[in-house]
């Protein structure tokens, strides 16, 4: 189901939300899915009037229980700075429903367990998000800290690998403890399937993150030289890239001599000149 605006990016229902407001027409809880709904909607246009602030290429946003992700090819490619922003700008929505929830118990025109129960979905959906699995916020701030100390390559296979750990150590543990709830059980499901989905298209990503390095200018803290063996596939050099750093490649022979290159010349040989199957090496002595 998708909802449109002139105003808004498009906005898609995850099937797993349809059903889930299906099911509370049929079991009276329509009430706390519509709570549900309005505060992870208001959480999603945080991100989307940050994003749009650093003018950001917005495509949809998809909602689903408890969470959504807004669909954008800016993550990667844009400051880190910026990224953390936006991915902050989510949970910070629910300081502002803190306030408004405070607003109308002061007004007493709705009864206290109403309010109760906002308080509660609140947190939970803000405490929801915190967890350290993607595409969550609090796994996105994750791969934010990863990458600013690791390659980005690595740090993206860390933090889909990492989340897919713990979404099945979720599922074991509802399997076997005496709490189970289907709906716990569902959205560690989802999460699981979203980060195998993740990792299916890891490749793109990838490609992604080098395309649009080669072909803009990015924030750049400090350079970061790298040291490669000659025999190395420019894509294997690629993979040691880090965001928001400008690498000067020197290729190390056998006797310890180094010849540099910049990462700009790799690229454009790369994606230009279609050397797809030349070493570094290759590069360095035939020249890009």
């Amino acid at each position: 189901m998708t909802i449109a605006s002139n105003h808004l990016p498009k906005i898609h229902l995850h099937p797993i939300l349809l059903a889930f407001l299906f099911i509370s027409f049929l079991t009276g809880t329509f009430v706390e899915m519509a709570i549900i709904f309005l505060f992870v909607l208001i959480h999603e246009l945080g991100h989307y009037a940050m994003a749009k602030s650093f003018n950001w290429r917005i495509d949809t946003i998809m909602l689903w229980v408890f969470g959504g992700v807004m669909k954008t090819d800016e993550h990667g490619t844009r400051p880190i700075s910026e990224e953390f922003f936006v991915t902050i700008a989510g949970p910070f929505q629910h300081v502002l429903i803190y306030a408004g929830i405070f607003g109308l118990s002061t007004m007493n025109f709705m009864p206290p367990s109403l309010i109760d129960m906002m308080y509660d979905y609140n947190t939970a959906i803000l405490l929801f998000n915190l967890l350290p699995l993607w595409p969550l916020d609090g796994g996105k701030l994750l791969f934010l800290l990863l990458a600013t100390f690791l390659p980005y390559k690595r740090a993206y296979h860390t933090i889909i690998l990492l989340s897919m750990l713990l979404a099945v150590s979720f599922i074991v543990l509802q399997l076997f403890l005496p709490t189970f709830t289907l709906s716990t059980f569902l959205i560690a499901l989802f999460l699981f399937m979203e980060n195998q989905s993740e990792w299916k298209q890891r490749h793109y990503v990838f490609m992604r993150f080098l395309i649009k390095r080669y072909e803009t200018k990015h924030a750049v803290l400090k350079s970061k030289p790298l040291y490669v063996n000659p025999d190395s596939s420019l894509m294997r050099v690629f993979s040691t890239f880090s965001q928001e750093k400008r690498h000067t490649i020197y290729v190390v022979n056998r006797y310890g001599k180094h010849q540099a290159i910049e990462e700009q010349e790799c690229l454009r040989a790369y994606f230009k000149g279609e050397n797809y199957h030349r070493s570094i090496g290759e590069l360095v002595e035939k020249g890009a």
